[in-house]
């Protein structure tokens, strides 16, 4: 028998800060976290400008010891676990160990790491080479340390679908716990990478944004202007449950988990085909899990990540799966204030989309002054708007092809 997935805890760590409180109320008030780059010297880079994640002590959430033993991205990982698990009331012990699983997406792990010792190598030789690095290196070392620090022995993975990554995570959780196989997984996406190889790398592809001399308004989905991603960091984790299970600890309900749909382009390494039709697909095969229409959804969460060709297209896929509902579903971008977290955003942007639901208010897409062409839907331009949300959606797609939408519902028993 499937069973119904609730969310009951939630972590986050993002360029607007760290916590739940400090990002969400960053998200209302329509603040852009992007600034210029302070993780290394980028003043001959063509972009200088990233959303960074300010403020964050690891030491704050974990032994100091432990600490230095992970490289970023884990240590975010690990930090907005002990958020959400201390937010959820969810405690595990050797009860119910076994039945207590974690699932998060990442899309390079640790760049930093591998940069740093590349260069040890070269310099100092291989001998020099911590006994760290490849632990502090692979993606999936964020739900094995999450799963030793907190004792959760039950299915463990790491997906790594590129930008897609964190929406992949939460939605195979959701199914894992849907047909029983487990009972609770702690779940969502991280990411750090503003590095040097990382803003090369995405710069020679000319996807990143250039708005060096004003990079509060450097990222703005669906805007005329819009001239590439920002890149962001961070971490969205939170606590999924059977509702048999949240109910018979008396947990409280964020939302409710209700559709999953997956696709591949099939078609080029980085771009989308323009008629959206992967995206599309995608939608469609998560209406059709949750059991509803398109014109039942009250919200969407876009992938939104400022670059001409996404938004474009991304607007088109919406129409071709919302018909005649495309042009008054409420739609917007929050990457317009944490930049793009690439595998981390799916994890973030599904917890801002179970805050619309609890709240009723939509998060604003800001920098929204001329609307790009094509772009003629309802972004909730520049502010917050308040709304109740019964059904809302949030997406993610990725290079290579691989897209990702899930849909929440408001919890009723």
């Amino acid at each position: 028998m499937e069973r119904r997935v609730v969310i009951t805890g939630i972590g986050l760590i993002t360029p607007l800060g760290v916590g739940v409180n400090e990002s969400w109320s960053g998200i209302i008030a329509g603040k852009s976290g992007v600034g210029e780059i302070t993780r290394f010297n980028a003043s001959i880079y063509g972009t200088q400008i990233a959303a960074e994640v300010k403020g964050f002590k690891a030491e704050e959430f974990m032994a100091k010891k432990e600490a230095n033993r992970m490289e970023t991205f884990i240590a975010y990982a690990v930090a907005a676990t002990r958020m959400a698990m201390e937010d959820s009331g969810l405690i595990i012990d050797d009860d119910n160990a076994n039945r207590v699983g974690v699932l998060t997406g990442c899309g390079l792990g640790g760049l930093n790491m591998l940069e740093v010792t590349a260069h040890t190598v070269d310099t100092k030789g291989p001998k020099r080479v911590s006994p760290f690095f490849i632990p502090m290196l692979i993606g999936n070392m964020a739900p094995g340390m999450i799963s030793i620090v907190f004792g959760a022995k039950g299915p463990n993975s790491s997906v790594a679908t590129a930008c897609a990554a964190g929406t992949h995570a939460v939605g195979d959780a959701y199914e894992i716990i849907k047909y029983g196989r487990a009972d609770a997984m702690i779940t969502g996406g991280v990411e750090s990478v503003v590095t040097r190889t990382c803003i090369a790398g995405f710069g020679a592809m000319k996807a990143l944004s250039t708005r060096n001399d004003d990079p509060d308004h450097a990222s703005r989905p669906f805007d005329r202007d819009r001239d590439g991603f920002v890149v962001g960091e961070g971490s969205g984790m939170m606590i999924l449950e059977s509702l048999e299970h949240a109910q018979a600890r008396g947990a409280k309900i964020y939302a409710e988990v209700v559709g999953y749909g997956m696709s591949g382009d099939g078609y080029h390494i980085t771009s989308p085909p323009p008629n959206g039709e992967g995206a599309s697909r995608c939608m469609q095969a998560a209406l059709d899990n949750a059991g509803i229409t398109a014109d039942q959804i009250d919200y969407i969460n876009a992938h939104g990540t400022s670059t001409p060709l996404n938004d474009l297209y991304e607007t088109r896929a919406i129409k071709a799966t919302f018909g005649a509902a495309a042009h008054s579903v409420p739609v917007s971008s929050t990457k317009s204030m944490t930049g793009h977290l690439l595998g981390g955003s799916g994890g973030v942007e599904t917890i801002f989309t179970a805050l619309a639901i609890q709240n009723s208010i939509l998060p604003p897409t800001i920098n929204f002054e001329n609307p790009g062409e094509e772009c003629d839907l309802d972004y909730v331009p520049n502010k917050a708007r308040e709304k109740e949300v019964t059904y809302a959606m949030s997406n993610s797609f990725g290079f290579g092809g691989t897209n990702a939408s899930l849909i929440l519902k408001k919890f009723t028993p």
